[in-house]
């Protein structure tokens, strides 16, 4: 593996020397390494990039969210070369809108639990956020007290477990990685969907997968139609025994999926 950081403050894994590129985008309070287990799956055919969003992991911090610009960021990182991009959540979208407005950069995309609309459940990561703030980290004395000082604002153990990930321990000090303060306040834009911004935007012609958890409300017949009038060319799978975090839950039968997504012509 290879860590570096790029000019546009975007921090990044490789995997692989040969083949097409195939690049990762996490959602929101993940980082790029959450894709490491199934990047190593492709990293034999694919030049594997995984991503830190924009706020998030080792990437910069930014005084305002807006999903144009994290996807003009993103794509930065690809050079001339069209790539097969997989995004998340939060990642997801920024994905969906890269390829909307850079598709000679994009040459297929996989859109996982996620649609092109806004949502309501920000409130949770609120209170996510007022938690996670709440730990004083200047005394922190372990992971472990962490841990437990986040159990009333998370009360799931997954969930936190998750969100803990952001923590950092280095140079004697516990710190957040993530952006917490402008995440906070920016969680409107984060769970919304930048509808006025790429209004006359011509749809993305090339190949779509929408994967997404059968436990999940993130991906629902609701949103069929602005996910095929933006995206005609997807094709949808939903897998069993899993929720939002689709990938995690069920990390075989997702990367069976995507291999075959592709390897289609």
């Amino acid at each position: 593996m290879t860590a570096l950081s790029d000019g546009a403050g975007l921090h990044t894994t490789e995997l692989g020397t040969t083949g097409p590129r195939l690049v990762f985008c996490h959602g929101l309070f993940g980082q790029g390494k959450n894709w490491t287990n199934i990047a190593k799956q492709f990293a034999h055919d694919h030049r594997v990039l995984l991503v830190d969003m924009p706020d998030h992991g080792r990437s910069a911090w930014s005084e305002r969210f807006g999903y144009l610009d994290a996807a003009d960021r993103l794509v930065t990182l690809f050079g001339d070369e069209p790539v097969r991009l997989v995004g998340h959540s939060m990642g997801g979208k920024t994905a969906m809108i890269a390829a909307l407005r850079h598709p000679e950069l994009v040459e297929r995309l996989c859109v996982v639990d996620v649609s092109p609309v806004p949502y309501e459940h920000g409130s949770d990561f609120g209170g996510y956020i007022a938690g996670m703030q709440a730990i004083d980290t200047e005394h922190l004395a372990s992971r472990g007290e962490a841990d437990e000082a986040l159990q009333d604002a998370v009360p799931n153990p997954v969930v936190r477990g998750f969100l803990l990930q952001n923590l950092r321990h280095e140079r004697g000090r516990w710190f957040w990685q993530a952006n917490l303060d402008l995440i906070g306040s920016e969680l409107p834009a984060i769970s919304g969907w930048p509808e006025a911004d790429i209004a006359g935007v011509a749809p993305y012609d090339g190949p779509v997968l929408w994967v997404s958890g059968q436990r999940s409300d993130y991906v629902t017949e609701e949103y069929v139609a602005p996910m095929d009038r933006l995206f005609p060319r997807n094709r949808r799978v939903v897998i069993k025994a899993a929720g939002h975090w689709v990938h995690s839950e069920q990390p075989a039968v997702f990367v069976h999926v995507l291999r075959r997504f592709l390897a289609a012509p």
